[in-house]
């Protein structure tokens, strides 16, 4: 398991990139929500369905949570792949986001 630093770093640098990917979506086309930082947690906002997404570090167990579509994913730091993972699936943290964004506009 990382140390609470590692930790820190390596969940920085990857809600920075989730959030400069998110950004740079938004700005490219009407992507129907808006990216928002708060309290170290990003927020995603959809402006049709009135919904929104919670992405949030969770330091004690070292792990990324998101809420979105009514369910709990909890991603954990795999050091091979450079990058959180949602064990279930095996999906990374960008590619993860992406999907349930689309989920949630097309359906």
């Amino acid at each position: 398991m990382l140390d609470e630093q590692e930790f820190r770093r390596v969940v920085d640098a990857a809600l920075e990139a989730l959030k400069r990917q998110l950004i740079a979506r938004e700005e490219e086309e009407d992507a129907g929500f808006e990216v928002e930082e708060q309290s170290g947690a990003l927020h995603i906002l959809f402006e049709q369905q009135g919904g929104k997404f919670v992405i949030t570090p969770n330091t004690p167990v070292r792990q990324i949570w998101i809420s979105a579509l009514a369910t709990s994913f909890k991603l954990d730091w795999d050091a091979a792949a450079r990058d959180f993972v949602l064990p279930r699936t095996g999906e990374t943290l960008i590619p993860l986001v992406e999907r349930l964004i689309e989920e949630c506009v097309q359906g």
